[in-house]
């Protein structure tokens, strides 16, 4: 499988590809859209959009997921956060592949063990889970990290449904999930 993941910011917004193959986990590409800090909010969320666009378009991912959202202490803070988010999932949703959504604590619990990991932490176990020589940068290692969670919830949601458990409330599947 391989799973692209996304961390929105209206300045900055991290992105990485994982491939999973059996219990591997492949870097694939990573990297950090940044986006002129000055330019009018419109222009910053139109340029993140299209570059995700290019980006899905390359690597061709078979899912996409992003980091969902979490509670910030400024309500305008949160409103522009939600702007970026929606045209990250826009993007994601033009790839015609499912696309899934992944708490913060999620991800954190998927590549470090703790729900509650620091940054760092996760920033270290992201390159030692991929074999990376040096820490990728703080976004990108989140978005690879939203891979790497995302794609760990969809193999066992698979693997749920290849063996026929039976599947809860939530039609067996995270809050978010779209097929």
């Amino acid at each position: 499988m391989l799973a692209f993941g996304i961390d929105p910011g209206s300045r900055k917004t991290g992105f990485g590809a994982v491939r999973v193959e059996g219990s591997r986990l492949i870097h694939v590409a990573s990297g950090v859209i940044r986006v002129d800090e000055d330019a009018p909010l419109s222009d910053r969320l139109v340029e993140i959009f299209e570059r995700l666009t290019t980006l899905l378009a390359e690597v061709s991912p078979e899912r996409v997921f992003l980091e969902s959202v979490f509670h910030h202490k400024s309500a305008q803070s949160a409103l522009v956060l939600g702007q970026a988010r929606g045209v990250a999932l826009l993007a994601a949703a033009r790839t015609g592949r499912p696309v899934g959504e992944v708490s913060p604590a999620e991800v954190k619990k998927a590549v470090t063990g703790s729900g509650r990991a620091t940054k760092e932490q996760v920033q270290e176990m992201v390159r030692v889970l991929l074999g990376m020589q040096d820490k990728a940068p703080s976004d990108a290692a989140d978005a690879l990290a939203v891979a790497v969670a995302g794609a760990a919830s969809a193999k066992w949601n698979d693997m749920r449904e290849a063996l026929g458990v039976p599947k809860g409330p939530s039609g067996g599947r995270k809050k978010g999930w779209r097929r």
